[in-house]
């Protein structure tokens, strides 16, 4: 009872240090690997084969980093003051100095009984007359002065036009609807801040113009690549992959060899595929490619062939997001593979 309940364990040890491997059998381990040049650590952008790709695992592309500051830069000094320097004195405006001014002189004139100059005037009447008459001069006067801050701040709300005026010139800075981007030459036509919001153009995302030729191309890298895998054709994969690549997939066919197992990618057709970005970096093109496909997809005992894994007759659907790059008018060839959420 004891031995059949261990070999029971060791078997089960075994199916679970397997299964990782037959549940990601098919080319590339069912894995997000590669390079997307400078869009490496970017999401793939949605499509409707794949809407959503998850990020890139394992990558030759070293991850960009943030520049440090550097420890030798010196630290900016503070202003220089003059030892002894006079404290400036506050200064005090306009409107303050007039009405002390206007105060200073009523309440002296009050303190003397000749008020403003109204010497026939005296006792309570006179005095209420003369309040009156400072606070009447005090109102016009704060009046005037707000009249002339008012002044001021239209000035400045103008202070970019030409000198024929707002009314009559025309700004010196492009309005939003005239401004263009420095890349592309494009017109930015925005909306008053006032109106309702625009939304954002959207962000183009074939830069190099794939054709009916490239589509084909990568369909027909998909069956060879996955034909290449099933017979562990090494060379093949080798022309048809960049060299990261090649040891994704020639370190899986070692796993699997290590193992005792061959997987099996036949009869591959596309199902459903659709551009996600193409652009160019330098003197290198990349096109991102979605794509669902279905093959038979089953794993075999390398010593007599029996079945571990899948169904050598009932096909099975994959959807995959493929990165491609060529030199600008080269050949095509896989760069990086992403999973689908």
């Amino acid at each position: 009872m004891k031995n059949r309940k261990g070999w029971l364990v060791l078997a089960l040890a075994a199916i679970i240090a397997v299964a990782p491997a037959l549940a990601e059998a098919r080319g590339g381990g069912g894995k997000s690997v590669g390079t997307r040049g400078a869009r490496t650590t970017q999401s793939a952008p949605a499509t409707p084969t794949a809407p959503a790709a998850r990020p890139v695992e394992r990558t030759a592309t070293p991850a960009p980093q943030q520049a440090a500051p550097s420890p030798n830069r010196p630290a900016q000094a503070a202003p220089a003051t003059r030892p002894n320097a006079p404290t400036p004195a506050p200064q005090r405006s306009f409107m303050g100095g007039l009405m002390a001014g206007l105060i200073g002189a009523g309440l002296v004139g009050l303190l003397l009984g000749s008020g403003l100059g109204f010497e026939g005037l005296s006792g309570f009447l006179g005095m209420v007359l003369q309040l009156a008459l400072i606070g009447g001069v005090i109102y016009l006067v704060m009046m005037w002065w707000r009249r002339r801050q008012a002044g001021n701040g239209n000035r400045y709300a103008y202070a970019g036009s030409t000198a024929s005026g707002p009314a009559g010139g025309r700004d010196i800075e492009p309005t939003l609807h005239e401004r263009t981007t420095e890349a592309t030459g494009r017109t930015i036509d925005m909306a008053p801040p006032d109106a309702a919001p625009i939304p954002a153009e959207p962000v183009r995302q074939d830069d190099l113009g794939i054709t009916k030729d490239d589509y084909e191309v990568f369909e027909r890298r998909l069956i060879e690549i996955q034909t290449a895998w099933s017979q562990g054709d090494v060379g093949a994969l080798r022309s048809m992959m960049t060299e990261e690549m090649l040891g994704y997939f020639t370190e899986e066919l070692t796993a699997n060899a290590a193992k005792g197992i061959e997987n099996r990618v036949e009869d591959v057709q596309l199902q459903q595929g659709d551009l996600a970005e193409a652009w160019r970096e330098d003197d290198r093109e990349y096109a991102t490619v979605a794509m669902r496909w279905r093959a038979r997809d089953y794993a075999l005992h390398s010593t007599d062939g029996s079945l571990v894994e899948g169904d050598r007759d009932q096909p099975s659907e994959a959807t995959e997001v493929w990165t491609f790059v060529r030199p600008s008018g080269g050949v095509w060839v896989l760069s990086a593979i992403q999973q689908v959420r």
